[in-house]
């Protein structure tokens, strides 16, 4: 089984946090969202993992330190890690096709923007599995359409008229990846385009138009990491799971004075926390100082030092200064606030 990870996107609607890290590595509940994405996968398929590629953007923006997490992610599972890169941002189905030459046999591809919960078995007798989530406003999402026999026949992107309400996370099976790659290749020639990129969707609809069966794998829990708030949210519900399945989540290095940590909360290593109260759902990253601070529901990542502040759906970034009484903030890396 390989996994495909497409992850070159600079995350626009995430800065300023992503204008210094790339989006799939800003740390949710403690471990970065590529991170947590795909060993999520890994334990879902319950199978070895023999290769998972990642398709990067800019080497002057996912440079050496990200190749080097990304490989130590792959190895970690057991997997050899291949390096892709999309020189230019021209859709999901160009993304995919950059990793052509790891495009044979059993695959799962996922985009680096979001994170599950999912326990099921993989219907291998497919073609191809597409994850979906049941949501509210379909309108809103591309969703898939069923036949009788609950495979899907028709991808519908944010239909005016109600189609269904499984929508498609992005996150896809298929028995042999190779089919889609010959199915994408004839998207690039033919130069087919939607909303001006080439979409993996142009290539999956080839498929069914051949006959390829498609199912829906369903996950129980279906968390974005769009923008500021939705990423915030994703923290806390992610650190409930982790509490609910007992997690070690509070660093033994930890260092309080007169303060207290409302469960559940992600602590890092050596982080100092005076006179204050932390949580419930806040993520700080190691190296943190909070000092007469309140803060619940909110994410910070590493070496940053918080004063004086009472801080709800706040997301600060790495290195910052903050000391202010402002309520709810969004900072990015190396910023003062004082």
């Amino acid at each position: 089984m390989k996994i495909i990870v497409p992850m070159a996107g600079r995350g626009s609607r995430l800065r300023p946090h992503t204008l210094t890290v790339p989006k799939p590595l800003i740390p949710v509940a403690g471990k970065p969202i590529v991170h947590r994405l795909v060993s999520d996968i890994a334990r879902v398929l319950g199978e070895p993992i023999e290769e998972i590629a990642f398709v990067l953007g800019d080497p002057a923006f996912f440079g050496d330190d990200v190749v080097t997490s990304l490989t130590e992610l792959a190895e970690g599972l057991g997997a050899k890690a291949s390096i892709y890169r999309q020189d230019e941002p021209l859709g999901t189905g160009h993304a995919i096709m950059c990793a052509k030459d790891s495009l044979s046999g059993p695959a799962v591809i996922a985009y680096a923007d979001t994170l599950i919960r999912a326990d099921f078995n993989l219907d291998k007798d497919a073609d191809s599995v597409i994850w979906v989530k049941q949501v509210e406003q379909p309108e809103a999402y591309g969703v898939v359409k069923l036949n009788d026999k609950n495979q899907i026949t028709e991808l519908v992107e944010k239909p005016a008229q109600f189609v269904s309400d499984l929508a498609v996370i992005g996150i896809y099976y298929f028995k042999d990846v190779s089919v889609l790659k010959n199915e994408l290749q004839y998207v690039l020639d033919h130069n087919i385009i939607n909303g001006g990129e080439y979409q993996i969707n142009d290539g999956i609809k080839r498929m069914m138009a051949d006959g390829k069966v498609f199912v829906t794998g369903k996950v129980d829990e279906w968390m974005d990491c769009g923008n500021k708030n939705v990423t915030v949210e994703t923290n806390s519900r992610m650190l409930g799971f982790l509490h609910k399945d007992d997690e070690k989540l509070v660093s033994n290095s930890v260092t309080q004075e007169n303060s207290k940590v409302i469960e559940p909360c992600y602590i890092g290593e050596n982080v100092v926390i005076k006179n204050s109260t932390v949580g419930p759902n806040v993520s700080l990253g190691e190296g943190c100082v909070v000092e007469n601070t309140a803060i619940k529901n909110s994410l910070v990542q590493t070496k940053s030092i918080i004063k004086n502040a009472t801080l709800d759906n706040a997301m600060i970034g790495n290195n910052a200064i903050y000391d202010g009484n402002f309520k709810t903030v969004s900072i990015g890396d190396y910023s003062v606030l004082e």
